[in-house]
């Protein structure tokens, strides 16, 4: 395992940490076993968050880590849509203290911290004032963020100069934050990376991911996250993983000490950069066609289609396109439910023939197998 410093916090983390979010909640046992032999195999940082399995994965972790707390580098998250009042941070803390049984926790984030939160609920309730306060006890070592807004957002929180770690997106399909990250280091705060395989996008075979690097003759999966460890803005990337058979696959690939050369990152980049541009001739994802008079998510739906139209990532999209309106992050109606009315095309500055397109999602995304 490779280990590179945090930031400021001077913390030394494996360059692979475990997102303790896709463990097998339903059984504790085996979900503690999993990160544990992670922790065998020498990642040593462990992310989780007040909301992660409905709110057992701290408790799992919490077991998982007992007799080893000296050695994990431990993070978790203050669920900021939860806060209501000042108080409401000192007692999440002392509630995700008890639930992983410890007295401090190295890494503390504002969860999911966006210009909303940061305006009306970091800044307007003062938690940054209870963060140092919390800090000068000793009950957190290191104020931190994690991050799902606009890079320039992202800029405006680091230039707050409290906190010292964030935690953002950054993969194959999704470098938009690249150079936020890059100033982030620069600024002295630690990176962290998150979602490297896509959110579990790049999980599967996809001749497009590995036609970016040929030669290399590895599965989608373990260059998608070469990609990512290659990054020198970074000082660890997390990975949610649900099984030994995982860990195992990561470890061996965080392990490599022969990083990815420039000709090799290039390459990448310059086939990134291409099926980037070939995803926008399909939708710039601009959301001027919403919103719907019947609730159809367009830019879902064709986001979905992305997916197999370029990325040849069909499996996944069809799985997620299944559940359209049936979970609170995929919220809206799926193609199938377009009633052809014309208003988005009205709407599109691209001209796109919406109603066209739907009608091929629809039929494409809408099948069960094959």
């Amino acid at each position: 395992m490779q280990y590179r410093t945090l930031g400021r916090t001077g913390l030394r983390v494996s360059v692979l940490g475990f997102g303790a979010m896709r463990l097998p909640f339903d059984d504790s046992e085996a979900s503690v076993e999993i990160i544990r032999h992670g922790l065998d195999r020498g990642i040593n940082l462990v992310d989780t968050a007040y909301v992660y399995g409905d709110g057992r994965s701290e408790g799992i972790v919490g077991q998982a880590i007992r007799g080893r707390r000296d050695s994990v580098v431990l993070a978790t998250k203050l669920p900021l849509w939860n806060v209501e009042t000042t108080s409401d941070y000192r007692r999440f803390l002392e509630e995700q203290l008890s639930r992983l049984g410890t007295d401090t926790i190295d890494l503390y984030l504002f969860h999911g911290l966006n210009q909303e939160h940061l305006d009306n609920k970091v800044l307007g309730l003062g938690l940054l004032d209870e963060a140092q306060k919390a800090k000068d006890e000793g009950l957190i070592r290191h104020i931190a963020f994690s991050f799902h807004d606009k890079p320039e957002v992202m800029n405006r929180i680091v230039d707050t100069g409290a906190v010292e770690m964030v935690l953002c997106q950054y993969n194959l399909l999704d470098r938009s934050n690249r150079e936020a990250m890059r100033y982030a280091r620069e600024q002295g705060l630690g990176v962290v990376g998150m979602g490297p395989i896509g959110g579990g996008r790049l999980g599967g075979p996809s001749r497009t991911i590995q036609a970016m690097l040929p030669t290399a003759r590895v599965s989608s999966p373990t260059l998608a996250l070469r990609f990512v460890l290659a990054n020198p803005d970074l000082s660890s990337v997390l990975s949610g993983m649900g099984s030994k058979e995982m860990v195992d696959e990561n470890v061996a690939v965080a392990s490599n000490s022969a990083p990815l050369t420039e000709i090799e990152l290039e390459q990448i980049e310059r086939a990134a950069d291409e099926n980037a541009e070939l995803a926008e001739l399909y939708c710039t994802d601009c959301s001027y066609c919403m919103p719907c008079p019947y609730e159809v998510n367009i830019p879902l739906c064709f986001r979905l289609m992305n997916l197999h139209r370029v990325y040849d990532v069909t499996a996944y999209a069809r799985g997620e396109y299944a559940k359209i309106g049936q979970v609170p992050w995929l919220s809206g109606k799926p193609a199938s439910e377009c009633t052809e009315c014309g208003e988005c095309e009205e709407k599109c500055p691209q001209k796109i023939p919406i109603r066209e397109q739907l009608k091929e999602t629809a039929r494409v995304l809408g099948k069960t197998g094959g």
